[in-house]
């Protein structure tokens, strides 16, 4: 009996398109989507017996937003920990389908969506990380920056991703600076894409309180190494515990995220430089190794302004959206097709 894939995902996201280009070009029947309007909804799931089953991001559909964050602009900051509680609901409705074979393990994929427990998991692990607290408020935020003796640091929302409500924030004296992209439009606290710089002290005050309520991890800033007068980090993927493709971002803001305007700049930069590339690649699979029961992993890199420490900033469940790239190791092929290769071969 041949192969047969299925994808939790919304149908007409570009994830799916590109999970699906990358199952057919193996000359396999093409995956059964399930929707993740469904999964949350409680409709029936028809999914496959025997079916190899990729669990993907929800992507940024409204109704799918609506079911795990409650009504409003899909472009809202927050509401995290509705969006958690939701999401992991529905990731234990996948794993109790019966005669499908997961790709993932949902509790790590669990973890990887909760900052703080990701973190912890690391550094247990001996994972280089940068050190952190938790914060619910302001003036958490101020406490511990204050018995830290931390000056700068970068506050996420706990269950966060895309960059969403995360603020470079610094204070010196009775001045504070802070960078985000999320702006108060039209009544609420909303994403943009473009960061903006406030050093009105109330105004921070009223974000970061607002997101408290759903828990924030506070991380030491980590001075990153830069290329031409801009700082970069890295994104690694790994598949079966291997790093296999890894984009350098490079941005003039703190947050290098591509879509906040970051970007793709040359791995070479990295790469030839032996000793700091070993350790890019020994860290981002310790980083997988901490989550065995995950087929692919994004691991977000530091590189130290030094050009020899690193450290990890997240492990993503998600990361691999990543078009257009193909493996360091010059076989051409994408983060997608490496994953269908992998789970042919039967390695997790």
């Amino acid at each position: 009996m041949s192969v047969r894939f299925a994808v939790a995902g919304t149908p007409g996201d570009r994830r799916v398109g590109l999970f699906r280009d990358a199952v057919v070009g193996r000359g396999l029947a093409e995956p059964y989507v399930v929707p993740w309007v469904d999964v949350l909804a409680g409709r029936p799931l028809g999914v496959p017996e025997g079916a190899l089953l990729r669990i993907d991001s929800p992507g940024e559909d409204a109704a799918t937003d609506e079911l795990l964050r409650g009504p409003g602009d899909p472009a809202r900051v927050g509401g995290g920990s509705a969006w958690y509680k939701a999401f992991t609901a529905g990731l234990e409705r996948l794993a109790a389908l019966p005669g499908v074979r997961l790709l993932a393990d949902v509790s790590e994929i669990g973890v990887m969506f909760d900052k703080r427990r990701c973190h912890a998991k690391l550094a247990g692990a001996g994972v280089p990380v940068p050190p952190a607290f938790e914060a619910g408020s302001y003036a958490d935020l101020r406490d511990g920056m204050a018995g830290h003796g931390w000056a700068r640091v970068f506050v996420k929302p706990a269950h966060g991703s895309s960059a969403s409500g995360v603020i470079a924030f610094q204070a010196h004296g009775g001045r504070i600076k802070a960078v985000t992209s999320a702006c108060w439009i039209d009544g609420m606290w909303c994403n943009s894409l473009r960061v903006r710089t406030v050093t009105e002290e109330a105004e921070v005050r009223r974000l970061v309180d607002f997101l408290g309520g759903d828990g924030l991890h506070v991380e030491r800033w980590f001075p990153k190494a830069s290329v031409g007068g801009a700082a970069f980090d890295l994104r690694v993927v790994t598949v079966a515990g291997t790093p296999t493709h890894a984009v350098v971002r490079v941005g003039r803001a703190p947050m290098t995220n591509l879509h906040l305007g970051g970007v793709r700049g040359d791995l070479d930069v990295v790469r030839g430089r032996a000793p700091l590339w070993e350790r890019v690649l020994e860290v981002s699979a310790q980083a997988a190794a901490c989550f065995p029961g995950s087929l692919s992993t994004g691991v977000d890199v530091l590189v130290g302004a030094n050009w020899r420490s690193v450290a990890v900033a997240e492990v993503n469940a998600f990361g691999d959206l990543l078009p257009g790239l193909t493996d360091f190791s010059g076989y051409g092929r994408d983060t997608y097709a490496e994953q269908v290769r992998a789970a042919l071969d039967g390695r997790r």
